[in-house]
């Protein structure tokens, strides 16, 4: 049995039990939750008291289910709370969906009070259109990054980790929140009752919010070519206005015929098809995360024709842009 941490200074006596208010949405993620929560669990047992407390809340405060379907009994429905209470808005997949008018009208009137919010994985959608996130910093999964930027250009996106702005937090989802409560528990009580509570994880490497939640281009490629590498940084990072084969060549000293070898060698394709794959991800992510027009997620994704595009949508992905967008917006509705 794992020894109580004793804290050095007094400060856990003195304080009051800070309380966490877990709102989830329909089809959450678990994993998010879980990690939140559970650190918070931990550093109550290693505090050897309740130094933290938590509730759950839910539109209709009946029962809500997570994206993997298992279902919680939610404590109440969403109802005002304390100033002093800090929000954990836990989103997952269809996020628009379960992001409803009372879920905005709740978090706009519970931000007004002065209340603390933060977005777990997706929730930082959420938030955003409620409008909390306005001329903030900010992160979300990668995975909605894309359509994040293309939707609230007021909000000052970034990779990171998890964003503390002010009384606004966000997370990029999955472990992340581990990373979140470290922080938080650290800043209230102590780096030593953080890194208790890390070790109870088994959670070794602690991330900041300077760490970036993408594995790095090398590791995601399986390829430590740096010269690949930065090509493809490059290729990712201009979407939207495509650049040559020969001016990717140039860019990192090398002749084209060069570049084309390496990229046969390593990635068994072409530059251009691997750039033309790049363009096509990021088309089928605007295509069933947003409500853009076909033709301005073809601009954004580099093809000036919206009949190429479709083209070369068909080819790739076996059924054009409007049949996919139709398909979602079913998927949906069920």
């Amino acid at each position: 049995m794992d020894a109580t941490l004793k804290p050095a200074s007094d400060r856990t006596d003195t304080v009051k039990a800070r309380r966490f208010v877990f709102v989830l949405l329909d089809n959450f993620t678990l994993l998010s939750f879980a990690c939140a929560v559970e650190a918070l669990r931990i550093a109550n047992r290693m505090a050897g008291k309740p130094i933290y407390s938590w509730t759950l809340m839910g539109e209709g405060g009946d029962r809500i289910a997570c994206s993997n379907g298992t279902a919680f009994a939610l404590d109440s429905d969403l109802e005002e709370i304390s100033r002093d209470d800090t929000v954990m808005l836990c989103g997952g997949i269809d996020i628009n969906a379960a992001t409803t008018r009372k879920v905005l009208n709740w978090l706009r009137r519970e931000a007004r009070r002065g209340v603390t919010v933060a977005g777990l994985c997706t929730a930082a959608y959420s938030l955003a259109r409620a409008g909390l996130l306005d001329g903030k910093k900010a992160t979300i999964h990668w995975e909605n990054q894309d359509s994040f930027a293309e939707e609230f250009e007021d909000v000052k996106l970034t990779r990171s980790v998890f964003v503390i702005d002010g009384n606004r937090i966000t997370t990029a989802g999955g472990t992340a929140s581990i990373d979140l409560m470290l922080k938080l528990i650290s800043d209230d009580h102590g780096e030593d009752l953080a890194s208790s509570v890390a070790d109870q994880l088994i959670y070794t490497a602690i991330r900041t919010d300077q760490d970036t939640q993408r594995l790095s281009v090398p590791t995601r490629i399986g390829v430590r070519h740096p010269k690949l590498s930065r090509v493809v940084q490059i290729m990712e990072q201009s979407i939207e206005e495509p650049i040559s084969p020969a001016t990717l060549a140039r860019d990192v000293g090398m002749s084209t015929r060069q570049l084309e070898r390496l990229f046969r060698r390593y990635l068994n394709r072409s530059p251009k098809r691997y750039y033309m794959e790049l363009r096509l991800s990021k088309a089928r992510n605007l295509l069933m995360q947003t409500d853009m027009s076909v033709i301005n997620v073809a601009l954004a994704c580099g093809f000036a024709s919206p009949s190429h595009f479709s083209k070369c949508y068909r080819a790739h992905y076996g059924t054009t842009p409007y049949r996919e967008r139709g398909t979602q917006s079913a998927r949906l509705s069920i």
